[in-house]
């Protein structure tokens, strides 16, 4: 077990990852703005504690992810990877990174990404295992990782060709291409691309939007997604089958009914 309490300081003052709850959406925020929002041991630990708070609180109907200043995230901090004393690639990817993809993936509620600038390495294959991500046509998105001699990590090699196909995800991987937010758009890779000028504002109207949705029908949206990929067509089917039992089982699709009955707006309480 990683001993979280010798990691989570506070640089100069300041927390590597801010954390808010407002209208029952967790607002994260990558807080290194001056390394455009790279990563250190700190700041991945930091970002598991949120993710698995925001697991449980019931305060917390949806979890938007974004990076201060001028970029969501550069990726890994190079300059820890050759630090003699730190972490070392053999614990970067298995403590750091790989825990917080399961944690994303596996928190059953809607995780938004709001790309606000250039995501690269880690810090775009963050951004593309959420469920939702939307970018500011200022945004970019690099598999940096070729150009140091690596792979791509943090699930890139599993996601990517899931989002764009195979031979689309291979050469940007390979040639490392910087991949502006409309041709990300436009191969499937994210969700939407909205003007910098509304982007704070209009991507937090998403997250507003999915916070007032039925909450455990969006975690078992995740839940049947994330199993789709590796299931045959018989055994998808089976599982929405026993997952549809589960979601007519709720609160909020009793309301949903009663309210298209009703001709009104249904108002969802994530139960």
């Amino acid at each position: 077990m990683i001993n979280r309490t010798l990691y989570i300081t506070k640089c100069n003052g300041m927390s590597s990852i801010l954390f808010e709850i407002s209208g029952q959406t967790a607002f994260i925020t990558l807080n290194r703005p001056d390394k455009l929002n790279s990563f250190n041991r700190e700041m991945s630990l930091l970002l598991q504690e949120k993710l698995a708070l925001c697991s449980t609180s019931p305060e917390v109907r949806c979890v938007y992810i974004t990076g201060a200043g001028k970029g969501f995230s550069a990726g890994q901090d190079l300059a820890e990877v050759t630090d003699p004393a730190g972490p070392g690639m053999e614990k970067i990817l298995s403590e750091q990174y790989n825990p917080i993809i399961h944690a994303i993936r596996e928190l059953p509620k809607p995780v938004v990404a709001a790309v606000n600038g250039v995501a690269a390495g880690a810090g775009a294959n963050m951004a593309l295992c959420c469920d939702v991500v939307i970018a500011s046509d200022a945004a970019s998105f690099i598999q940096a990782f070729s150009k140091i001699g690596l792979i791509p990590d943090s699930g890139g090699t599993y996601t990517l060709p899931r989002l764009i196909g195979w031979q689309k995800a291979s050469g940007i991987m390979m040639l490392g291409d910087k991949i502006p937010a409309a041709e990300a758009e436009r191969i499937g890779m994210i969700y939407k691309v909205i003007p910098q000028q509304d982007f704070s504002e209009e991507s937090k109207k998403i997250a507003a939007t999915l916070a007032q949705l039925p909450t455990k029908a969006l975690g078992y949206i995740k839940q049947v997604l994330n199993q789709s990929a590796a299931n045959t067509l018989d055994e998808q089917l089976a599982l929405e089958d026993r997952i549809q039992r589960q979601a007519a089982a709720t609160s909020d699709f009793t309301e949903g009914v009663q309210a298209f009955l009703e001709k009104r707006l249904p108002v969802f309480r994530g139960e």
